[in-house]
């Protein structure tokens, strides 16, 4: 019998359950010892996220962040430090050839990653949230989300400002609303999961391998407005923060501007907001130097979001962003593409219901398209980027209301996703030329998500 239910899905799935309890009484001794933001505010998991489990913020979340993570609700000293750790078990439409290193070409186990954190105000004025990652798939550490503030209020013509800068590492990374594509759903994910290879690149090509001080102004809690600079650091100190910029989305040339603002507006049980970004990136691509040249990318976008928190019971949220990508590729078609001048464009939408910031049900929609370029996207049979699809997730999360028998800092999530693609890297049928389907990608992943 044991045996059998080995061979199952359900015995995999219990398999994953067991070993997030496993995670759970390893930490129990350090649980009371790492506190975060929700020992400094006094306030649940539920505060500050929606369903009871970050990163969804609500209105008291975006505020705690826009003031810097100063915001207390004691004046005890608290350690600044916390953790995480996700386990997954993933399954495809088709064996993965070749497999990721290290795993077989289907039915994985993974700890996908284990995250520490400094994270907490110090003082009035500075916060931090700086994350500390290793990767469980690719078995390497590296630096993760970096968002250090220092912040202020005053007046400006007339209007109450809560002023601030940010250095980070992603652009987006320090945005208040979760459209951007660093906070955006599905919010955890595994790199056992297979992806379309086209992206835009404010859409996480540069995360980690930049820095960037962005100084921004949050006008009468209604009108946020923002300007940064980014640039690509040394090759050493990208080298001992664990990141290669080549192997991404490619080396800067010079600064990169970013530019954000947005509009939201308060109602007594519910809120939304719209705005706009733009990022104007010049990229060596794969860090090759060697045409004297870059490629030119101009990324404007638009985005919204809409909340409704009711009395708790019943809770709505819905996000939605669009970007639009040009390319001047004018190293790029010295090296491996065939037009000069490209377009990208990647939507994105979901809906997310949550009954008592415990039980969630998530609907997302992905589409990615583009200009046909022969070289480029050389592998794909209709040498086009475009990639579209739905992505599914119900999960429930244990104690975002109140505080865990095993202490305040003790929160865990579980959940199902499931991954659909109607087009993948070009077609939705012998996409690689090679027979290979859409759907041989759509993805099963059941994780857990253990935060201490």
């Amino acid at each position: 019998m044991c045996d059998l239910l080995q061979r199952t899905y359900l015995g995999r799935v219990f398999g994953i359950l067991c070993a997030a309890f496993v995670l759970f009484l390893s930490s129990l001794q350090r649980a009371e010892a790492v506190p975060a933001y929700g020992i400094q505010t006094g306030q649940n998991c539920s505060a500050c996220h929606v369903g009871g489990f970050g990163p969804q913020l609500t209105p008291f979340g975006r505020q705690f962040k826009l003031e810097g993570y100063t915001l207390r609700g004691t004046q005890d000293f608290v350690l600044p430090f916390s953790a995480m750790a996700v386990a997954s078990y993933v399954h495809t439409g088709a064996d993965q050839s070749p497999p990721v290193p290290h795993y077989a070409t289907n039915d994985n186990f993974a700890l996908d990653q284990v995250s520490v954190f400094v994270a907490g105000g110090f003082g009035s004025h500075f916060g931090s949230f700086a994350q500390f990652t290793y990767d469980g798939v690719g078995r390497s550490f590296a630096w993760d989300n970096l968002d250090l503030r220092a912040t202020d209020h005053t007046r400006l013509f007339g209007q109450n400002v809560l002023v601030g800068l940010s250095l980070n590492n992603n652009p987006g990374i320090q945005d208040p609303w979760n459209t951007m594509a660093a906070w955006g759903f599905p919010y955890t994910d595994s790199d056992l999961s297979p992806g379309p290879a086209a992206g835009t690149v404010v859409g996480g090509a540069l995360a980690q391998s930049v820095l960037g001080v962005s100084a921004y102004a949050w006008w009468n809690s209604q009108i946020y407005t923002e300007f940064a600079l980014y640039w690509t650091p040394g090759r050493g100190f990208l080298r001992a923060m664990g990141v290669d910029a080549s192997e991404g989305g490619g080396v800067l040339a010079g600064v990169a501007p970013y530019v954000r603002i947005a509009y939201e507006k308060q109602y007594a049980v519910q809120n939304f907001d719209i705005g706009a970004f733009a990022l104007f990136p010049n990229l060596y691509p794969g860090g090759d130097k060697s045409t004297g040249t870059s490629d030119h990318y101009t990324d404007l976008g638009v985005d919204a979001s809409y909340q409704f928190l009711g009395s708790g019971e019943n809770i709505f949220q819905v996000n939605a962003i669009y970007t639009h990508e040009t390319q001047e590729l004018d190293a790029s078609t010295l090296l491996d593409a065939a037009l000069q001048s490209n377009t990208l464009n990647d939507f994105r939408a979901d809906v997310s219901y949550y009954w008592r910031n415990m039980i969630g049900f998530t609907v997302g929609y992905f589409d990615t398209w583009g200009s046909l370029d022969p070289l480029l996207y050389a592998d794909n049979s209709t040498l086009k980027p475009d990639s579209s699809g739905f992505m599914f997730q119900l999960d429930g999360t244990l104690f975002g209301n109140q505080p865990s028998p095993l202490g305040p800092r003790f929160n865990i999530r579980a959940g199902v996703q499931y991954r659909l693609f109607t087009k993948f890297d070009g077609a939705s049928s012998n996409y690689d030329g090679l027979g290979h389907n859409a759907s041989d990608n759509n993805t099963l992943r059941v994780f857990t998500w253990v935060a201490f």
